[in-house]
């Protein structure tokens, strides 16, 4: 077995000087304690043990079988081409070193595979990083010897003395069986610590993927995202870089830490990110390559101390969606396997990154859509004048106070007031802040439902029940069940049916038309009428027990011309939603319009008022609103100047019931039943009171 043998620089035959008397004997017995320390040292060797503990023990076991007086264990490590150096006195670890491959004797040792003896330190310079290190520690001698298993080069080991020339062929022959049997150890060793941090590892990077894949908050993403990574590595900052959809570059956010002054949009040309992102590979750079980039956020590293940066792609089934940015003052990829991992976990990020935005995207379209429905939702009650009462007078507030004060309990409603008032929306107020608003409000107007229909669209027929009762019919008081029935008109509900309706408001039970099951329910009544019920009541045309149960609780709607203060705010609240409609852009009324519109009586009230600014909305050509003011007639005389002589009042109330009733004079629901009247006896004061049709219908 050859080896170099190296003193003053040259280099010699295999043949050393004879060792002194303190050297170890070559007897019998000096050469079976030997084996027996083999043996032991394989025992050793089969026991698992960590690297640093397997290297304590070994040298604590061959110090009685061999001369040293420092043991130097030698790794190469292929990443960075040095060799890693862990060096024992005895069974005491003194120091960790890197030394070049080029200028170290373990480097040569490990890239020729051949034992080196250095008889004489303080004559040689060929190896000039460890000689230097061996003479500080007054060491004069050493022997090198390979660590090979299988033809995998792993490092070396090295026993250096401070006794010269202290090792002799046959010391080396026997050290080169002790690193055969190390080499063995330190693969097994190696390999069981690469396995044990494998599983780490694996255990590591499965705990990140659960943390962060539970996190679909955008915002609480990026601390879960910090946390995992300075559980890998040591970092001083971390980010994401973002396309920015609107510009060629990508947005900075900052997962660690948020540092004040630091850029938050990088042009992709001044981008570190962008070429991982291009070649979808990680990308590192040194302090140099920094200095080198002409990216402002490099500066802004360099300005922090920071040494390394890593970019690794974050990738998903959509494509590269962005960088995971690391920089440290130390290299956050040195260890073997980091950068894997790294990448593994960008993956990660990646992942929980696209679930995050995707469930802000959810989150903002379920927003959005509940913004639309509450927007339809306000278009319809618009268009259904649900909710539209408009008005600030003194009047209109005291309605509404008076709707929020009955709306908690059950009772009965009457509402009184002038056609086109707005008593209906008063009563769709009522059930919306009562207990029953997710009911149904079922609406019946009881002037337009001809007589014969009346009682079955209330209450419902059987099938048979009469001539064209085909098929059976629920009645609108059924549907209403646990909501509000509302009966506009009530006045006009004939004689023969107030006695069932009395029943319902009663027991809230009823039968329907060509039945005699009785059917209970459990309804809120709200009643309106522009007519006088306590004249009818006194006139025997309405029942006075059923006016009584309908007037529980009573409520006056004012007409217009007792509001004039709110013309001005309903005439802009049409003009802005006829225009809308219309497509047309009328931003303003003149002040002398306003002026005629607050002026007149409006004796249809809002719904005048109403269809009159619709009118006016389609003739205006322009931004500004033109009304037909020709067809406001002048404003009536003042009271004091007014005929108040019964004549004048009685023929102004027969003109006023003809209007009513479109000019309708015999027939039950006719001006003469309404008056009380024969129709005969009512022509007749038509005749002396000189009221001819051309008067009620104009």
């Amino acid at each position: 077995m050859s080896y170099q043998l190296v003193s003053s620089g040259e280099q010699l035959p295999v043949a050393q000087p004879p060792r002194s008397d303190s050297d170890l004997e070559t007897t019998p017995d000096s050469i079976l304690q030997r084996y027996r320390a083999l043996l032991d040292l394989g025992d050793l060797f089969a026991r698992q043990h960590s690297l640093s503990e397997l290297l304590l023990e070994l040298a604590g076991r061959l110090q009685n079988v061999a001369r040293f007086d420092l043991l130097v264990f030698a790794l190469h490590d292929p990443a960075e081409n040095v060799m890693r150096l862990t060096v024992l006195n005895h069974s005491k670890k003194t120091d960790a070193l890197e030394v070049r491959v080029n200028r170290s004797a373990t480097g040569w040792t490990w890239e020729h595979q051949q034992p080196l003896v250095i008889a004489d330190l303080l004559k040689d310079e060929s190896y000039p990083d460890t000689v230097k290190y061996l003479r500080e520690r007054n060491m004069h001698s050493g022997c090198w010897l390979p660590l090979t298993i299988r033809e995998q080069r792993l490092g070396a080991l090295a026993f250096t003395s401070i006794a010269r020339a202290a090792y002799t062929p046959a010391d080396v022959e026997f050290l080169q069986r002790v690193t055969e049997l190390v080499a063995v150890a330190v693969d097994s060793a190696v390999a069981h610590e690469a396995l044990k941090e494998d599983k780490l590892r694996l255990e590591l990077l499965l705990e990140v993927s659960r943390t962060l894949s539970s996190s679909l908050d955008f915002d609480r993403l990026f601390p879960l995202v910090s946390d995992a990574l300075h559980r890998v590595v040591p970092l001083d900052h971390a980010s994401i870089a973002l396309p920015d959809p609107g510009r060629d570059g990508l947005n900075l956010l900052l997962v660690h830490p948020s540092w004040e002054g630091a850029a938050h949009f990088v042009p992709t040309a001044d981008s570190l990110a962008a070429p991982a992102m291009r070649d979808r590979q990680p990308k590192c750079y040194t302090r140099a390559d920094l200095e080198r980039s002409r990216s402002p956020f490099a500066l802004h590293l360099l300005q922090h101390g920071i040494e390394h940066a890593c970019c690794f792609p974050l990738i998903t089934s959509r494509g590269v969606i962005g960088a995971l940015n690391l920089a440290s003052k130390e290299n956050p990829i040195s260890r073997k396997g980091q950068a894997d991992l790294l990448s593994h976990i960008a993956n990660n990020v990646a992942i929980a990154l696209e679930n995050a935005q995707a469930y802000r995207e959810i989150a903002g379209l379920k927003a959005k859509l509940t913004e639309e429905k509450l927007y339809l939702e306000d278009e319809i009650r618009t268009e259904l004048h649900f909710e539209e009462i408009i008005g600030e007078s003194a009047q209109i507030k005291r309605t509404l106070a008076d709707a929020r004060t009955v709306a908690c309990s059950d009772a009965n409603v009457l509402i009184l007031g002038e056609t086109g008032t707005g008593k209906e929306l008063v009563a769709r107020a009522i059930h919306r802040m009562s207990a029953r608003q997710d009911h149904s409000f079922i609406k019946v107007n009881c002037a337009a439902i001809p007589t014969g229909l009346l009682e079955s669209e209330l209450f419902g027929h059987e099938k048979g029940a009469f001539t064209g009762a085909l098929t059976q019919k629920i009645g609108r008081l059924e549907l209403a069940n646990m909501g509000t029935v509302f009966l506009d008109e009530v006045g006009d509900i004939p004689l023969e049916l107030q006695p069932k309706l009395l029943r319902v408001l009663q027991d809230q039970e009823f039968e329907r038309l060509g039945s005699n099951k009785t059917i209970k329910v459990n309804v809120r009544l709200i009643a309106a009428t522009n007519r006088d019920l306590a004249s009818l009541v006194v006139a025997r045309e309405f029942r006075s027990d059923l006016y009584y149960r309908l007037r529980v609780f009573p409520i006056q709607v004012p007409s217009l011309r007792e509001r004039r203060q709110d013309i001005p705010l309903l005439v802009r609240y049409f003009v802005q939603r006829f225009s809308r409609r219309m497509k047309k852009n009328i931003d303003s009324v003149p002040a002398a319009t306003m002026d005629i519109l607050t002026s007149w009586d409006w004796p249809g009230n809002i719904r005048e008022l109403e269809n009159f600014l619709e009118r006016s909305v389609i003739l205006s050509k322009g931004p500004v609103l033109s009304i037909p003011a020709a067809e406001l007639r002048p404003l009536p005389e003042t009271t004091s100047r007014r005929d108040t002589s019964l004549e004048t009042a009685e023929r102004e109330h027969i003109l006023r019931i003809l209007h009513e009733t479109s000019g309708v004079i015999s027939g039950p629901r006719g001006a003469a039943a309404r008056l009380g009247l024969k129709r005969t006896t009512l022509q007749s004061k038509m005749q002396k009171l000189g009221i001819s049709r051309l008067d009620y219908q104009s």
